[in-house]
This record gives C-alpha cells, structure tokens and sequence, in this order.
C-alpha cells in the first residue's frame, strides 16, 4: 500500500460521521443513502458527500438497484481499514 492511499483511507476514516456510518453499515448487510442519512439524523447533501469519500477511499463500495444506490462495506477492505473498523 502507498503513503497516498494510506493517507486517503485514514482521512476517509478521520471524521464522526463517516465513522458513524462505518459501524453502521458494519452492523448491516446494505443501505441505501435515505437509510443512512435518516439513521445519522443528516441531510441527503451532506450524507451523500460522506459517502463519497469513503467510496473514494474503497471503504465503501456501491451498487445501483431498483433506482437506488446502495452503499455496504468494501470487499475486500483495505487491511488498514479492515484494522480500524475491528476496533469501532
């Protein structure tokens, strides 16, 4: 792993609510945005600008169903990222 990706996972990583929305899907199978954003009490703007980054960073990774995106846990995960979600 690079410095460059070993920097975009800890950044992806370095904010509440993306670690709020780390354990929950970690709890889950799969979410869509509206989930999500309803269970953190977010907006759909801010919520969507979340996810993206951790889909950037492979943390998450996304599929379109049904007209909808849903968002799970990447797999495989970064070994980095595998670490700090063990300890969430």
């Amino acid at each position: 792993m690079t410095d460059k990706e070993l920097e975009k996972i800890h950044k992806a990583l370095a904010n509440r609510r993306r670690i709020a929305i780390v354990r929950y899907l970690n709890g889950e199978k799969d979410a869509n945005l509206g989930d999500i954003a309803e269970h953190l009490r977010l907006s759909y703007k801010s919520t969507s600008k979340h996810l993206s980054q951790l889909v950037a960073a492979e943390v998450l990774e996304k599929e379109s169903r049904s007209g909808f995106t849903f968002f799970r846990l990447s797999y495989p995960l970064p070994p980095i990222a595998r670490l700090t979600i063990s300890l969430l």
